[in-house]
């Protein structure tokens, strides 16, 4: 969850040092650089449960890497609200889903429990931030750069080979 604690209509996001309005601060600005991805700094924090439900629908169905693709462009490179349930059926349609009974599911709550589910097993992991990732027995958060990768892999490898 992208800060769990924002309300549902969201916050405006205040500009850190380093930062201009849409831009990322440094290293985040080079990292997205390096790896050829657009991530300007969205106005609004989203309220992102509503968007982990609606990719919970997106999984049954086959779709997550597009919705996933899709929701990921609308924040990071349109800046759209992520808490706009319009926002995730659009999103929803252009992939594939069916909107009207994603528009169902979201209103009932259907995946609220799997989400918070899998909220709380991420905090029992020690996770708490994102993105993250497990390789091995290593647990690290935050954008990195390909380096940082290729290191904790060999790291895992290693202790492969050694085990």
């Amino acid at each position: 969850m992208l800060r769990p604690d924002t309300p549902k209509e969201g916050k405006v996001r205040e500009i850190r040092s380093g930062e201009a309005t849409d831009q990322l601060s440094e290293p985040l600005r080079t990292y997205a650089s390096e790896a050829g991805l657009v991530m300007r700094q969205p106005p609004l924090v989203s309220y992102t449960k509503y968007a982990l439900e609606a990719t919970e629908y997106a999984k049954e169905h086959g779709k997550f890497f597009s919705f996933h693709n899709g929701l990921y462009e609308a924040y990071w490179a349109e800046g759209r609200d992520l808490g706009d349930i319009d926002v995730l059926l659009e999103v929803a349609g252009a992939s594939g889903l069916n909107t009207n009974e994603l528009g169902e599911r979201l209103e009932s709550r259907h995946y609220e429990d799997s989400v918070m589910t899998e909220f709380q097993e991420a905090k029992s992991l020690g996770i708490s931030g994102i993105p993250a990732f497990i390789i091995g027995k290593y647990l690290f958060t935050g954008a990195r750069p390909y380096q940082d990768f290729q290191a904790v892999m060999n790291r895992a490898l290693a202790d492969e080979r050694d085990s």
